[in-house]
């Protein structure tokens, strides 16, 4: 019985809270996928590419409003530097943008009252400059152009019809990439809200730079989105944790996590990682400090005095909290079932596909449709031909041979992931031809190694052998084209003669 009255505490706390979300949630998707669609990366990147202060100031404007998730920052961030954005500019872009977004704005509101959700841009900004000018001092790149236009930043979809795309990103895509840690977020706030006593700060830690110290010790390695970081602040207010604690969690936890850390010192340099991370603490504390000694506590406690989360300002009925909360949840099915949909769609989808020649490469470091589009499109500018990329398992699907691995591996881990080898070579299927061709001038080792390395750069070539002692090749493909592989070997020097089988 005890157990029973437990589940079903936590389960009416975690409904209340799912109210008080749901309908700022969805009016932040929908700016959201506006944003996307209006709001173009690749024409706003060209004014970081400065050393100077001013580049920073746009980079800490231009990363605010956009809808990144914490992890979606990053490959966005790693592209504007890899296509000329100072070390400074793309930090401060990687400081300011996780801390805030269009929906997670909405939600401090509903949740924390109008205060933080003003103060939580104006403090993304500001930490954002500080640590793009910090870095250009500490770790300037030298090799960057003061004056350095971003010409081919990676480019979004922009073709089909707008609502389209507008609705794709915005109820799917985006909801995608953040629902998980929604999720996470609104689970630990409740079972928060039920296991810790209400006196549990003031009562067990009444000292708030203790409180901020602990706060900040948890959230730097810790993944959690700026929308996913509200609900958990929320709660730990209740449990008496002050406001300026409160708010370096929600700096601290969505800037800063492993991922982030790792791919920084191997993008940007250890020196760049030590200003981005003295930054973000140093910074933190600083606004903790502040808010806790000089600004009046009514101004960040005043929700809590309603019978939940306290917002009295809150005037949306309940009718339709609770039709926005069905509304999100059918949207997370949704958007989950999109995402698994070739895995529960596998076997149907494999047979329309028997006859299709691919490699499989594994790459660590994919959680969002960001970090999807980023590979693709780095793949597909090197004129990789990419089918899929596949983030439940860490994939990327490419049609026909790999003939040059070590490009792939180049390009993957410039944009900040780890390649991690081919895991599935062209597979053996019912439509595999194997030819023995006649080749003339052919003399030495070293020739048989240029055939074998130019016929396998053909479409659909799975093997080639090729022999001195019969002046021949032996070569295994998929509807193999005997007309381009007599232009091939004859484009190297040597005589294709006809076929022998």
């Amino acid at each position: 019985m005890v157990i029973i009255n437990y589940i079903t505490a936590y389960l009416e706390e975690l409904f209340e809270l799912s109210k008080e979300m749901a309908p700022y949630l969805l009016i932040g998707f929908f700016f959201a996928g506006i944003l996307h669609v209006f709001f173009k990366k690749e024409k706003i990147a060209r004014y970081m590419g400065s050393n100077k202060i001013k580049s920073a100031i746009y980079a800490a404007l231009i990363g605010i409003p956009l809808p990144l998730c914490s992890c979606g920052v990053i490959p966005t961030g790693v592209s504007f530097y890899k296509n000329g954005a100072s070390k400074g500019a793309t930090v401060s872009f990687l400081i300011s943008t996780p801390q805030t977004g269009v929906d997670s704005i909405l939600v401090t509101y509903s949740m924390l009252g109008l205060p933080f959700a003003l103060i939580r841009p104006i403090v993304a900004f500001v930490s954002g400059i500080f640590g793009g000018a910090f870095t250009n001092y500490y770790a300037k790149d030298n090799n960057k152009q003061e004056e350095n236009l971003i010409e081919d930043t990676q480019t979004e979809e922009t073709s089909g019809n707008v609502f389209k795309r507008f609705f794709k990103y915005a109820f799917v895509e985006f909801l995608q990439d953040i629902s998980k840690w929604l999720i996470i977020g609104l689970l630990l706030a409740a079972l928060i809200s039920l296991l810790l006593p209400d006196d549990f700060f003031t009562g067990y830690i009444n000292n708030p730079l203790l409180s901020m110290g602990i706060v900040l010790l948890a959230s730097i390695p810790l993944y959690v989105c700026a929308t996913g970081s509200v609900p958990i602040a929320a709660v730990l207010m209740m449990k008496g944790l002050s406001p300026g604690a409160a708010l370096v969690f929600l700096m601290a936890g969505p800037a800063t996590n492993a991922a982030t850390i790792t791919v920084l010192g191997k993008v940007l340099g250890k020196k760049a990682l030590t200003a981005y991370l003295a930054s973000i603490i140093g910074m933190a504390l600083a606004f903790g400090l502040f808010i806790d000694n000089f600004l009046p506590s009514e101004w960040f406690t005043q929700f809590l005095n309603s019978s939940h989360t306290g917002h009295q300002h809150n005037t949306i009925p309940v009718w339709l909290q609770t039709l926005s909360v069905i509304t999100l949840a059918l949207m997370i099915i949704n958007g989950y079932f999109q995402k698994y949909k070739h895995i529960i769609l596998g076997k149907a989808k494999n047979k329309n596909k028997t006859n299709e020649l691919y490699s499989v490469i594994k790459v660590e470091g994919m959680t969002c449709n960001h970090c999807k589009t980023s590979v693709s499109n780095g793949l597909t500018a090197k004129g990789i031909n990419i089918e899929d990329v596949d983030l439940v398992n860490s994939t990327v699907k490419i049609k026909g041979n790999i003939t040059d691995e070590k490009l792939i591996a180049e390009t993957v881990n410039s944009l900040g992931y780890n390649y991690k080898g081919i895991i599935n070579k062209p597979f053996k299927n019912m439509n595999m031809d194997t030819y023995k061709i006649s080749i003339k001038g052919m003399t030495c080792n070293h020739c048989t190694m240029n055939v074998e390395k130019t016929v396998k750069q053909l479409q659909g070539i799975k093997e080639v052998k090729a022999s001195l002692s019969d002046n021949s090749a032996t070569i295994k493909g998929e509807n193999i084209n005997l007309e381009e592989i007599k232009k091939a070997i004859e484009s190297i020097g040597y005589e294709y003669t006809g076929t022998m089988n």
